[in-house]
């Protein structure tokens, strides 16, 4: 049914990345979510004052709140949707995740209405009949929703939309409150003096909060900017070392603007023999290369190496060594050699692990004592910097 859906009203829905497909998608996931909520709502709001179930009608108006995040959602997704213009040139991808910031905060206040009401029903609980034919109608509501979180979270998952995810985590939330509602509308009905109703309202208010929370990590999370995939890593790095004349890559880093918006840069070694045209070719044909594979607009940089030279590998590798015996984590890349009227210095990158205890400092303090130690006397002029991604191993 849901590819079904997909492929109805969406062409070509494997153009994720293309703007007016997921506006597309936000068409159709918001408007099939204001059809099957205001149903619901209609529904549940019913069911719950025939039977007086506080919890039956709370669930109800958290079908509403449904609804009016739909239309929100759908409101956000245009914005997304619009090009970059003078005062947002990375575009209004990002919208995204603050549409999803407002679905988490329905959320949160439909927990708290919840509580609030089930407190009540607790403090001063009302009778609860019991009918087969709404119990038979509740259920059936059940299976709408547990139908709509696998629509949210396949279109969710398709074009890795937050918000989609969340209206996923909403209607997985209202399969729980329905049925929790259908449980303690039995239990009433067999221990009418203890508000089983009231309780499990509270029960499952603490459930969408805590759900809430974990929808907001996720969003701020994203506008932090999180590690980038590792896989993603990996594969833009195997494209670019398909290039015999790129040796290696490091510095690699992926600035999102919201989904289907990268842009990323990197350092690549290369020969320094070659001339700068040769290597300005290579670099604009991987460039292109990682842009038509990964939607990623890609800026190289190149760094230099002598290749071939006894006294800097020998000079590479025992730096290597030395990192290796202080802390295996600890890398180094941009190795050189510079030879002065009476010195030799060694100029180089260090990549620090974020769990490191060293300082900067003590570091360079350690490694020049190690070098002393070995008979090498020179000067070091080190650059440190973090690894923004972990490869997988």
């Amino acid at each position: 049914m849901v590819e079904f859906l997909i492929h109805r009203f969406i062409k070509e829905p494997d153009q994720i990345h293309d703007r007016s497909v997921r506006l597309a998608y936000g068409i159709l996931s918001s408007v099939t979510g204001i059809v099957c909520n205001i149903f619901l709502f209609i529904l549940k709001g019913t069911i719950g004052l025939l039977i007086h179930s506080v919890s039956i009608i709370s669930d109800g108006f958290n079908n509403l709140t449904d609804c009016i995040s739909c239309i929100v959602t759908l409101f956000g997704f245009r914005m997304a949707s619009r090009p970059a213009d003078r005062e947002h040139p990375f575009g209004h991808g990002r919208m995204e995740y603050i549409v999803s910031l407002f679905a988490a905060i329905l959320i949160f206040m439909v927990a708290f209405e919840l509580a609030k009401n089930s407190f009540l029903a607790v403090v001063s609980p009302s009778p609860v009949t019991f009918d087969l034919y709404l119990f038979i109608i509740l259920c059936a509501s059940i299976l709408v929703k547990v139908w709509m979180a696998h629509f949210y979270r396949t279109l969710g998952k398709k074009t890795d939309n937050l918000a989609m995810m969340a209206s996923a985590e909403d209607s997985r939330n209202d399969v729980l409150a329905t049925s929790i509602s259908l449980a303690a509308m039995l239990f009433s009905v067999l221990f009418p003096k203890i508000p089983f109703d009231g309780i499990a309202g509270l029960i499952l208010s603490c459930f969408i909060f805590w759900s809430g929370v974990g929808i907001v990590r996720e969003i701020i999370d994203r506008l932090l900017g999180p590690q980038e995939d590792p896989v993603l890593y990996k594969d833009m790095k195997e494209v670019m070392l398909k290039h015999p004349e790129i040796l290696e890559v490091h510095d690699l880093m992926v600035h999102d603007y919201g989904p289907g918006v990268q842009i990323a840069s990197a350092h690549v070694e290369m020969d320094s023999r070659m001339s700068l045209l040769e290597a300005h070719a290579v670099c604009d044909k991987a460039e292109q290369e990682i842009a038509d594979a990964f939607h990623v607009v890609i800026t190289l940089h190149i760094d230099p190496v002598v290749e071939n030279d006894t006294e800097t590998a020998g000079y590479e590798k025992l730096v290597k060594d030395i990192l290796a015996e202080i802390d295996d984590k600890l890398s180094l890349h941009d190795f050189r050699l510079i030879h002065n009227a009476e010195t030799v210095s060694l100029v180089y990158d260090i990549e620090l692990p974020f769990d490191l205890k060293m300082s900067n400092e003590a570091l360079e303090t350690e490694i020049a004592k190690r070098l002393k130690e070995k008979g090498k006397h020179v000067k070091m002029h080190i650059h440190f910097d973090r690894g923004f991604i972990t490869e997988e191993n």
